[in-house]
């Protein structure tokens, strides 16, 4: 079943059901490496960095603030090669019941903007709600840490990021021009 619009979009979709790729376009396929047919029927825990982000992914789209149907973020992905990359994703679910079940998501490779660099799960997760605007606390009272070890975490992306202060840091992981 071809559909021209769906193939050639200019951004990278596939079509899921319960977290399986069950069809995909020239771009997605591209971004991610291979063919959209060897695509099709792959889990796409296959292309997250780890179990530990699918999972944790997975929990969000369980949360209330997510039980429109609609769903967006930006995190690092992972190429059928390995290769890791900085990825907007953004989706729609059919069933806003059952958030797995059939859904469409569009996904841009953001590696020209927004080079990876090596980080920790909990580095990546303090890195997203920093550039969310979230404070220290804030942050910590969602990721259920104290406020200062958020600032530890802050403190090392600083480094890894070879920022001077937090604007800098979050104009880098924005891949804003500074």
């Amino acid at each position: 079943m071809s559909d021209p619009a769906f193939d050639l979009a200019p951004v990278g979709l596939a079509l899921l059901d319960h977290r399986i790729i069950k069809r995909c376009n020239l771009l997605f396929a591209e971004i991610f490496g291979g063919e959209p047919q060897e695509l099709c029927e792959l889990p796409i825990a296959a292309l997250y960095p780890s179990v530990e982000d699918y999972q944790r992914i997975g929990e969000r789209l369980r949360m209330p603030e997510a039980q429109s149907g609609l769903y967006h973020d930006e995190r690092i992905m992972r190429r059928t090669d390995g290769a890791l990359f900085w990825c907007r994703v953004r989706g729609r679910s059919t069933c806003a019941e059952d958030p797995f079940r059939t859904g469409i998501w569009s996904f841009a490779d953001l590696s020209d903007e927004r080079p990876v660099v090596s980080l920790s799960p909990r580095e990546r997760e303090v890195a997203i709600l920093t550039c969310r605007g979230l404070s220290a606390k804030e942050i910590g009272l969602e990721l259920d840490l104290s406020y200062r070890t958020v600032e530890t975490h802050r403190a090392r992306l600083l480094d890894k990021f070879q920022a001077r202060k937090l604007p800098e840091l979050v104009a880098k992981l924005s891949g804003m021009p500074l």
